[in-house]
């Protein structure tokens, strides 16, 4: 065979099997890797996409290599710039597309599996259903038969069809990597478990409308369980409301939950939403202060005060008529000696 020959053939077997389809086509083509689908008919997919230039080229690398038995089923974003060796080496070592799911500061349980719906992650329904499996609070070390409280807000990124166990699970040791030896030193300090901590935190984390002001807003809880004093938080009452309207009636303050703080002596049985990072420092390490009561401005902060009089004053200022339920204190309450 002349050389000219055997030089061509070696270029075409090269272009074949070693080169990228489009080496100037960098585009994300996501691609679907199923356990039902045979090699075969990955290849001739990958080709008819343009992925490859041939999907022999993919059969015979596989089967030199011996990895066809290897893939593993998950979303992939591949690219026609990628070489046929680069694209089974992605999809063997399982480097699948992860969707991305931001969990906000304050979020009760119930409200979070809609966010890992939104982002194609798991489905809510599968992610309550782990929610209600009181066997899982307990696999995961949490004392109380919720999650409530202990699903960390952060950025989470999963392939699509992840475990709603195994989301939850990774939220909860999010939490743990917070949550270490200083902290439980500081909880024993204060004489509260981890449990009440979290609990507090949670309500400071629905009252307050900034981080910088969670210190303070922990200084009045703190203060008012010191004397005796009910805390009073509207969000808890809210929390105990099955299929809450929106509207907070006085009839809502005086009904009887375990959760209305307008009502029961001390904290709630537990947390009524995930707090954050700056919540739960907040419960920690209050600020020093005599303060005992706090009413919103309308914009997002709070006006903080000793005394009922000068709380009473705010709350005519900012919340005239009372038109809205005044936090941190029921009308005519002082805190006893």
């Amino acid at each position: 065979m002349p050389l000219v020959a055997v030089g061509i053939t070696y270029r075409a077997i090269q272009r074949l099997f070693l080169e990228p389809a489009s080496p100037s086509d960098t585009s994300a083509v996501t691609v679907d890797v199923t356990s039902d689908k045979s090699f075969k008919e990955l290849a001739q997919e990958l080709e008819q996409r343009g992925l490859v230039r041939t999907s022999l080229s993919l059969r015979v690398i596989a089967r030199l290599q011996k990895i066809d038995k290897e893939l593993k089923a998950g979303e992939y974003a591949l690219s026609p710039s990628m070489t046929p060796e680069e694209i089974l080496a992605k999809i063997v070592r399982g480097e699948t597309v992860l969707r991305r799911a931001t969990v906000r500061e304050g979020l009760r349980s119930s409200e979070i599996g809609a966010l890992f719906e939104a982002a194609g992650i798991t489905g809510k329904a599968d992610f309550d259903q782990a929610l209600a499996d009181r066997s899982l609070a307990e696999e995961l070390g949490i004392p109380a038969p919720s999650l409530e409280g202990y699903l960390f807000p952060d950025t989470y990124s999963f392939p699509r069809n992840t475990p709603a166990r195994k989301i939850i699970a990774a939220m909860k040791a999010q939490f743990d990597s917070h949550w270490g030896a200083e902290w439980s030193a500081r909880a024993q300090e204060l004489g509260r478990t981890r449990h009440e901590i979290v609990t507090l935190a949670s309500i400071i984390e629905k009252e307050s409308g900034s981080a910088e002001e969670q210190p303070r807003i922990a200084s009045v809880f703190y203060n008012r369980l010191r004397v005796g004093m009910r805390l009073q938080s509207d969000p808890t009452v809210i929390y105990g409301i099955t299929n809450f309207n929106g509207n907070l009636t006085k009839a809502d303050l005086l009904a009887p939950t375990p959760y209305n703080t307008y009502v029961i002596d001390g904290l709630p049985p537990g947390p009524i939403a995930n707090p954050g990072l700056s919540a739960l420092t907040a419960a920690l390490y209050p600020e020093t202060t005599g303060l005992f009561f706090f009413v919103g401005n309308g914009m997002g902060r709070h006006v903080f005060s000793a005394n009922l009089d000068d709380h009473n004053r705010a709350v005519d200022q900012f919340q005239r008529g009372g038109a809205q339920p005044r936090h941190g204190a029921a009308p005519g309450t002082q805190p006893t000696p």
